[in-house]
């Protein structure tokens, strides 16, 4: 018998191995509490109803019902329609399967497919209706009877006590659908295309479509993030910029700022230390052209960046607090470029 090749053995129980889920220990209290309240509540009032004689008077699938409602409430087949409906059409098609097939097995298995196609066809798809179904086969008495009592009972107590817990604890039930906002960027998907990328997809989807779309959304903004992050002043910025001395005259550095097309240099001394950044308005001041350095209109609050820096820091500094331009320092402190706004539209338009 020729061995599996080793290669493929991580990859095989890498599939086998569940991932961990994403939820904090409070959120963990929240769904256990939850489950155990409700079920608890549903205990306690079966014998207020009880049930034609040879029926349970909790039905079990109500466990599974529970999971749904209480650990996934935004679930599309957690939802009030899904978890009565379901529930009860698949104890109505289960009992009409014992009732109608002489042969057990196959009751069995017509009752766990017919509870699903009646489900999808209502869209109340709520899995553990497969296992209504089922019950209603393998339990001694077959009655009509069961889909009102338990069977729908049960799941009344239930969706009314996930309504009220989820609501309590901060996770809204019934969940209601938000709507989409408008794009903001060329690439920002539609709801229509959401919609065609789950045609292509063709398998129901455990998520409603407005948190699954904001679950995509979250996702794509912690990339633009990450890849942001990846980003360094340098990695971006005008490397030897155009600069003025602090002897530089006014007129002189009119002409470079016109010749070049920019309008702002920063100022460095003999050590090339920036010391001060001067903009056309600085320099068209009262003062001769001729005679006046940038030293003298010059200003001296200047605020600079390291070009190890990551771009995403300094966004906030154009964003919000109008800056421009900013001249980029080296490790040893002397100017190596200036980072503009151009230059960091240029790299945002890149991610």
């Amino acid at each position: 018998m020729t061995p599996l090749p080793t290669s493929s053995t991580p990859s095989w129980w890498q599939r086998l191995r569940p991932p961990a889920l994403a939820i904090d220990a409070r959120e963990r209290l929240r769904v256990v509490a939850g489950a155990l309240l409700g079920v608890a509540l549903a205990a306690l009032l079966a014998p207020w109803w009880p049930p034609a004689p040879g029926l349970p008077w909790l039905m079990a699938p109500l466990g599974a019902s529970a999971v749904l409602v209480f650990a996934l409430p935004a679930s599309p087949l957690a939802q009030p329609w899904p978890v009565l409906a379901g529930n009860a059409v698949s104890a109505l098609v289960g009992w009409a399967c014992a009732s109608w097939l002489p042969w057990p097995a196959l009751a069995a298995a017509v009752a766990v497919g017919g509870a699903m196609a009646a489900m999808l066809a209502l869209r109340c798809l709520h899995p553990p209706g497969g296992a209504v179904a089922l019950l209603a086969v393998l339990l001694p008495a077959h009655q009509a009877s069961y889909a009102l009592d338990p069977v729908l009972l049960d799941s009344l107590v239930l969706v009314l006590a996930g309504w009220a817990w989820n609501s309590a604890t901060g996770r809204p039930y019934p969940h209601a659908p938000q709507a989409a906002p408008a794009p903001t960027r060329a690439w920002d998907f539609s709801d229509s295309d959401l919609d065609t990328a789950l045609a292509h997809y063709n398998q129901i989807v455990d998520l409603p479509r407005d948190d699954l779309r904001g679950l995509l959304a979250d996702a794509e903004q912690q990339a633009v993030s990450r890849r942001l992050r990846a980003i360094r002043c340098q990695d971006v910025m005008t490397a030897q910029p155009l600069r003025a001395r602090t002897f530089t005259t006014l007129e002189q550095a009119l002409r470079v700022l016109a010749e070049a097309q920019v309008k702002a240099l920063p100022v460095v001394d003999a050590d090339e230390h920036v010391v001060g950044i001067v903009t056309r308005a600085d320099l068209r001041g009262p003062a001769d052209p001729a005679t006046t350095t940038v030293a003298q209109v010059m200003s001296r609050q200047v605020r600079v960046a390291s070009a190890e820096r990551p771009l995403a820091d300094l966004l906030p500094l154009f964003s919000h607090e109008g800056h421009h331009h900013l001249p980029v320092i080296g490790a040893d402190r002397r100017l190596v470029g200036i980072l503009t706004q151009t230059d960091v539209i240029t790299a945002l338009a890149r991610l």
